[in-house]
Order: structure tokens, then C-alpha cells, then sequence
């Protein structure tokens, strides 16, 4: 009787085991996917008041509409343009940054992004970069940092 029971038990509890879903490994999850094409952009060196703009390609890799709630840039010479309109999937958008060259000096910034993708709701990308003087030494822009007394 303890020998039925027994099997009884495993076979029962074999049973449910083999019921469940199976885990599927590498599969990507359900939902809005923010992709980009890089994560900084390196101006490498610019010289003073030249343009500053740069792109970012953000691709939603995922099932359903990503839509980015909000982009923002480190400080106030970092100005990013980011739609609101939702991206399809498989569809994809530019977010835009400007950089204020005005100030001599490295360049180290980023630009947060806000979005409802399922892989990352908040992602960081980065721009870099060196800004010298002019050749012809314009006296209307004026270096970074402190101001000599």
C-alpha cells in the first residue's frame, strides 16, 4: 500500500511539473524596446562658436508603441529635441542635440531619456569632444571657466 502511495505521489507531482509553460531563454519580452545607435557621440574638436548639433537613432525593437516622455540635458548648453509622437515598432526617430560651442574647453555631457520601453525605462546617452579658439581669436566669445582678476 505504501509502494502505491508512493508511486501515486510521483506520478502526480511528475505530472503537474510537466503541466507547466516552459521558460523560454533568449526570447525577447513583450512591449515597447528603445535601441540606439550609440551611446556617445564624440565631436572630437571643435573650434569656438562653431555648430555644436549632433543625432541620436532610437529604434523601437519591441512589440508595441515606445513613446520617449521626456529628453534632457545635463546642463543648459546641452539641448536635446526629442519627439512625442509614438514610435512603431520597427519604426524609428532622431533625437537631436545641440551643444552651445561658445565656451573654450572639454566637452562632457549627457542627455537623459524617459521612455515607456520595457528593456529600459530611463536611458542615458553622452556627448564629448574638446572646443578651442579660433584661429582669428574672435573677441566676441569668451573661454570656459573662471574669469582671471
Amino acid at each position: 500500500m505504501k509502494k502505491l502511495m508512493l508511486s501515486l505521489s510521483l506520478v502526480l507531482s511528475l505530472s503537474l511539473l510537466l503541466a507547466q509553460e516552459p521558460v523560454q531563454v533568449g526570447v525577447a519580452s513583450a512591449g515597447p524596446q528603445l535601441t540606439i545607435d550609440k551611446e556617445v557621440h564624440d565631436y572630437g574638436t571643435l573650434e569656438q562658436g562653431a555648430p555644436g548639433g549632433c543625432e541620436f537613432l532610437v529604434t523601437n525593437t519591441g512589440d508595441s508603441p515606445l513613446i520617449l516622455n521626456r529628453c534632457k540635458g545635463s546642463c543648459g548648453c546641452t539641448v536635446p529635441e526629442c519627439t512625442g509622437e509614438p514610435i512603431l515598432p520597427g519604426g524609428s526617430t532622431v533625437i537631436k542635440v545641440k551643444y552651445d560651442t561658445k565656451r573654450i574647453g572639454p566637452i562632457n555631457k549627457s542627455v537623459t531619456i524617459e521612455s515607456n520601453a520595457t528593456n529600459t525605462k530611463i536611458k542615458t546617452i553622452k556627448i564629448k569632444g574638446t572646443i578651442i579658439k579660433p584661429p582669428n581669436g574672435s573677441p566676441e566669445l569668451t573661454p570656459a571657466g573662471p574669469t582671471a582678476k
